[in-house]
């Protein structure tokens, strides 16, 4: 198996060099790029993407109806079990410098065990000048020393083998650190070797920048180079160069950096801001969307035509022949769009979709505008995504937070929600939910958002740029909080909290951020002691998992689409029937009870329930 797939990559990588020289046109999903690979479009006023918008995707879910039933030995292990984030930082620090580290980690396993967890995605631990908090890549082959060493990296994989949990690393492709030795490189001269793995353009006539885009995290998209004379894109911080995936050797170069952990043993990968790879042919103007005549760059660059071929490369030649999984973080992807991106004939396993998260935003960058959303609404998301991924044969990571997320507790429940009930009532959701769920770190003990008095408080540059970005439109400055204590991503990257001692046992130093002052209550060996705390609510429901295999792998449907308070839906497979219902609301809620009629409770947050009736944020399954 190893030879065939190591004679694959070689004809393939050796093709690839050549296809950036051969094709000029379209090919089947969409077509290559045909664009000078130096990234250095031409630039000239528009409203939009204009030929390279993405292509419309048909409001009909595909469905090959040839397919036969897939039964519960059939599905893969990575759809069987588990899927926990770990932000290393925060982890669990091993040797009193206040950071996490891998050998943290290595001696928490057992705790995730107990979860039931079988996948551990990490966020980037290679090395990293920590611009973006290692999404910032310097170079992909090594790990930061702040983090350990490779060797702890092979310890970590091989203990949490012995487990039956796979480590699943962060590949960030769209962009590496401008500190790589890759963009010193091409910054080194227009005749250097690696001149095009960049996105380089010239300066408008008047000296300005190509385009009038905007970067995710604020500030103009581009940052001028001296040396070489002209602009660079950075779709995120200017210490985040695009990379160029029209230049089939920084295809290449990727697939390589794949393949290395690969055969480090790594169950998968989940790949960041992927949507982002695929530029557009031309470098165009947009409508302004800000007072400074800026206008975001997700609308200018997301899912340009072509990037799903990218995407094919890269699975046919890093996944086939082997057990892992793949996951794209997928802004601007849509339920309709699955067809294309996941299952048999996808690029990806499954996708992180942003529909769920951004339910209350109206502008991803003004977080100080936000809207009302309904619980149908809710619904509506999550069970679209699933009816298209069911009916195209792919599979769906079920998640409520991530380390770019507030905690769900705030996030998704009403303002004076119980944070006990609500935190079991959600993981209810999460681990019952057809797919893979996905847990963030301190998520099964309840945590909660942060809320600090000032800005300067804050660690994350995204966050301080959308404070910013709030004040020079013209909100006060407790406007301006609001959002981010509504939306901050530290909330997300607070240190575990994992006993009362000092620091909650995080570290024996000083930690990187702040602990949540609640650490003495709401901690790993406080809640183990509680029968009735969040973890153990998480426990339970992950044996359930187990002992009643339709909760893993039956198929969805929901019912009481527009009750106003209860999530309410079947997971149904040769195994069994489960019903699931799920009170969102701070009221006492009514259903029909017939839904039930003739099942057996499996398990409830209130202990024995009443059928037909729910208590605010009550949670209960039944099995028939």
């Amino acid at each position: 198996m190893e030879l065939e797939k190591n004679m694959k990559k070689i004809l393939y990588c050796t093709a690839l060099l050549v296809i950036g020289a051969l094709l000029s046109g379209g090919c089947g999903r969409g077509g290559l790029n045909n664009e000078d690979s130096t990234g250095a479009a031409l630039t000239e006023s528009s409203d939009k993407k204009s030929e390279d918008e993405a292509k419309p995707m048909s409001e009909e879910v595909r469905k090959n109806e040839n397919d036969p039933e897939i039964k519960q030995e059939d599905f893969k292990w990575w759809q069987k079990t588990i899927a926990y984030e770990i932000y290393v930082k925060s982890f669990k620090d091993s040797d009193g410098d206040g950071i996490g580290d891998l050998n943290g980690i290595t001696s928490e396993l057992d705790h995730l065990k107990k979860l039931g967890v079988g996948a551990i995605w990490l966020t980037p631990c290679y090395v990293s000048p920590q611009a973006d908090n290692g999404y910032d890549i310097a170079d992909y082959y090594a790990i930061d020393p702040a983090y350990g060493t490779m060797e702890d990296m092979d310890r970590l994989i091989e203990e949490a083998g012995k487990r039956d949990i796979r480590i699943v690393m962060d590949l960030v492709f769209n962009h590496t650190s401008n500190e790589n030795a890759w963009f010193t490189e091409s910054r080194s001269g227009k005749d250097s070797d690696k001149s095009d793995w960049y996105i380089w353009a010239d300066p408008k006539e008047d000296g300005s920048a190509p385009t009038n885009w905007r970067s995710i995290f604020g500030g103009s998209a581009w940052t001028y180079d001296e040396n070489r004379g002209q602009y660079y894109l950075h779709t995120f911080l200017p210490e985040q160069p695009d990379l160029n995936w029209a230049n089939p050797e920084v295809r290449k170069a990727l697939i390589d950096v794949a393949d290395f952990w690969v055969k480090k043993g790594v169950g998968g990968f989940r790949l960041d801001a992927i949507t982002y790879i695929k530029k557009p042919e031309k470098f165009l103007d947009g409508t302004p969307d800000a007072n400074d005549g800026t206008v975001g760059i997700h609308a200018m660059t997301a899912n340009t035509n072509g990037i799903l071929d990218y995407l094919h490369e890269f699975k046919d030649a890093v996944q086939n022949g082997t057990d892992i999984f793949t996951v794209g973080e997928a802004n601007g992807v849509s339920a309709r769009d699955l067809p294309d991106w996941v299952g048999p004939a996808g690029v990806f396993d499954m996708v992180f979709e942003f529909g769920l998260m951004n339910i209350s935003l109206k502008d991803e960058m003004n977080w100080c505008v936000t809207r009302e959303w309904t619980l149908p609404e809710f619904k509506a998301l999550i069970t679209s995504s699933q009816e298209n991924t069911l009916k195209t044969g792919g599979w769906y990571p079920m998640f409520l937070e991530n380390h770019d997320q507030p905690r769900s507790i705030n996030h998704f429940l009403p303002k004076g929600a119980d944070r006990i009930s609500g935190a079991k009532a959600l993981a209810t959701l999460v681990l019952t939910m057809r797919g893979t769920p996905f847990i963030m770190e301190g998520e099964e003990l309840g945590f909660v958002n942060v809320a600090w008095p000032s800005i300067d408080d804050y660690n994350d540059i995204s966050t301080r740029n959308h404070y910013k970005f709030a004040i020079d439109e013209g909100y006060s400055e407790a406007e301006a909080l609001e959002g981010v204590h509504n939306l901050a991503r530290d909330s997300s990257r607070t240190p575990m909290q994992w006993d009362s001692s000092s620091n909650a046992g995080f570290t024996t130093g000083t930690p990187w951020l702040p602990v949540y002052d609640d650490y003495e209550k709401f901690n790993v060996a406080s809640e183990m002691e509680d029968k009735d705390s969040v973890l153990n609510w998480y426990i339970a429901l992950s044996e359930l998992r187990k002992e009643h295999p339709e909760l893993e792998t039956g198929d969805y449907t929901e019912l009481f689409r527009e009750h106003e308070q209860i999530f309410a839906y079947t997971r149904e497979s040769e195994a069994g029937k489960a019903t699931i219902l799920i009170n969102l609301s701070l009221e006492e809620a009514s259903y029909d009870p017939s839904c039930v009629e003739g099942a057996k409770q499996l398990i409830g947050t209130n202990g024995e329930s009443t059928k037909g009736i729910l208590a605010p944020l009550e949670a209960v399954v039944y099995e028939k």
